[in-house]
């Protein structure tokens, strides 16, 4: 099946920002989206704007860190839908801080959301792919980790772990299935909100006002990824503001 209509999407952390962005995209273009995310209300408010223009969407409240409810979250693909077609790991988080301080609970929360969620996508997605003969798995990772900054360093490491495992994986699923990842640059988002450090969190306002790019752009290079032809994989693709370094 080439293009976007009558596909069906898993998209973790649809609630805000990207993720909001891909799902709104993607129902525009005809695909049946599986929603997750912690933030249940987000996510129904998200299912009805979707309905309402004419779209399919059911919501299934998701923590990437909880192995079965992301298999439950595929399952809910299949029981609604009758299949999947497109993963995207989207959920992250960012509490970045210099490695002095020591957060290491914001170490540990990075690696269980940015790395280990995406490895449970991956092993949730994978059996039902290869029994269809068929599937695309598409996870977000980050420019951070192409140009690492102080600050970075962690969260920078969980991307760059996921960059390793879409290789990886890419190479090992054969000519059935596809595999990209998205690097964006600074995006429009609430990344801020996480962040735990003040100081750190007090120059991230003016950084996104001088340069941000709309969700939306990170929209439309996942939905290029997707809309190829099966025998078209397109492995990475990066989407930075033309103002950041």
């Amino acid at each position: 099946m080439d293009g976007i209509n009558g596909k069906v999407v898993a998209l973790t952390g649809a609630s805000s920002g990207i993720g909001r962005a891909v799902a709104l995209d993607l129902a525009a273009q005809g695909a049946a989206l599986v929603l997750a995310a912690r933030r249940r209300e987000r996510l129904e408010a998200l299912v009805a704007e979707i309905t309402a223009a004419g779209g399919r969407a059911i919501a299934i409240e998701t923590d990437v860190r909880d192995r079965a409810a992301v298999g439950a979250l595929v399952e809910a693909a299949i029981a609604t839908y009758g299949r999947l077609d497109v993963m995207i790991a989207n959920a992250g988080v960012g509490p970045i801080s210099r490695l002095d301080k020591l957060r290491e609970d914001d170490w540990e929360a990075m690696v269980d959301v940015n790395f280990k969620g995406v490895l449970h996508c991956v092993g949730a997605a994978l059996p039902v792919f290869r029994s269809q003969g068929d599937g695309h798995f598409i996870a977000t990772v980050s420019t951070a980790g192409l140009k690492v900054l102080p600050t970075m360093a962690v969260y920078a490491a969980t991307k760059n772990a996921v960059r390793t495992l879409m290789e990886g994986l890419r190479q090992e699923a054969g000519p059935d299935l596809r595999v990209t990842e998205v690097s964006p640059g600074y995006v429009g988002t609430e990344f801020g909100d996480g962040i735990t450090d003040p100081e750190v969190l007090s120059a991230v306002p003016e950084a996104m006002k001088s340069m941000a790019l709309p969700p939306e752009s990170v929209a439309r290079a996942i939905r290029f990824a997707i809309a190829q032809p099966r025998e078209v994989d397109i492995g990475s693709i990066v989407v930075r503001p033309t103002a950041q370094g």
